[in-house]
């Protein structure tokens, strides 16, 4: 009976050091994600709230450091190269530091996303950008700490930071003229020797249309030239399988060739191996 008390004893112990509480945070985490043109932009951070308490020039200082927002860093993501207040910005992630101050924002872009807040010891060098924003004070109050992508045009918006009776205000520019010139050339000139390859590769593998799979990867060879070892053995695969013996030992000679050129090891093997199946000689 004692040993069984106590069994209950253990179990009811490690169940009550298992259980957690679930509790809501005080500053709740927040993810916003916006497409600007053809760019995407998201941002994700915690949003704690003024609680009765002053915020800026007493509970976030001027002058200092903030991490902007409560918690684990702020971060923001970028899927392609854009332009803040003007000033180039690489793509990828980046947690957002501000320093505000009464009459403006630093901003500043840092490349490491892994720190709980400012990091203990600051590296300069990890500051990709550094970018000042307006600030204008509100006729109301934002009683949560909100981060905002907005005024969205083809080419812009802004990124407003809101708490109390603040904005500040960060202009950003994305690449959808120059995105959207390079689909129209592409679409326009035609399908390439790659999408000619992968449509011809496509219909071999899946045992549809033969001819079809021929003709989309004859034209892919002939865009792509000799050098395309790789393209130039799916063609000799086809030619054998059509009964094509002579055309696939020629094609697969020019690939050999190819591929022994690029050092390409497998491509050699596979085209020698071929070519003595199809009764052909190097």
């Amino acid at each position: 009976m004692k040993k069984l008390l106590s069994i209950a004893i253990i179990l009811c112990i490690s169940i009550s050091l298992n259980a957690q509480i679930d509790a809501p945070q005080p500053s709740p985490s927040a993810k916003i994600e916006q497409k600007v043109g053809l760019t995407d932009i998201s941002v994700e951070y915690s949003r704690p709230g003024m609680r009765g308490r002053t915020i800026f020039g007493d509970l976030v200082p001027y002058g200092e450091v903030w991490r902007t927002g409560a918690n684990a860093n702020t971060k923001i993501t970028f899927s392609d190269d854009v332009k803040i207040n003007g000033k180039e910005l690489k793509k990828g992630s980046y947690a957002l530091y501000t320093i505000p101050s009464e009459d403006s924002w630093e901003v500043m872009f840092y490349t490491a996303t892994d720190n709980w807040g400012v990091p203990q010891e600051w590296d300069e060098s990890k500051v990709a950008l550094k970018a000042t924003a307006e600030t204008m004070e509100m006729p109301m109050t934002m009683e949560t700490f909100t981060i905002m992508i907005d005024d969205l045009k083809n080419d812009s918006a802004s990124l407003n930071f809101i708490w109390e009776n603040t904005i500040a205000m960060l202009e950003m520019e994305v690449p959808t003229d120059s995105k959207t010139m390079a689909s129209i050339e592409k679409v326009m000139n035609g399908p390439t020797a790659n999408d000619y390859f992968a449509a011809g590769s496509y219909y071999h593998e899946a045992g549809k249309d033969l001819e079809k799979a021929y003709k989309w990867v004859s034209k892919a060879t002939e865009m792509a030239g000799d050098q395309a070892f790789w393209m130039l053995r799916r063609k000799s695969l086809i030619e054998a399988e059509m009964g094509k013996k002579q055309e696939a030992i020629a094609t697969a000679k020019k690939s050999l060739a190819s591929a022994e050129k690029a050092n390409n090891a497998d491509y050699v093997k596979m085209n020698k191996e071929s070519i003595a199946e199809w009764g052909g000689s190097k």
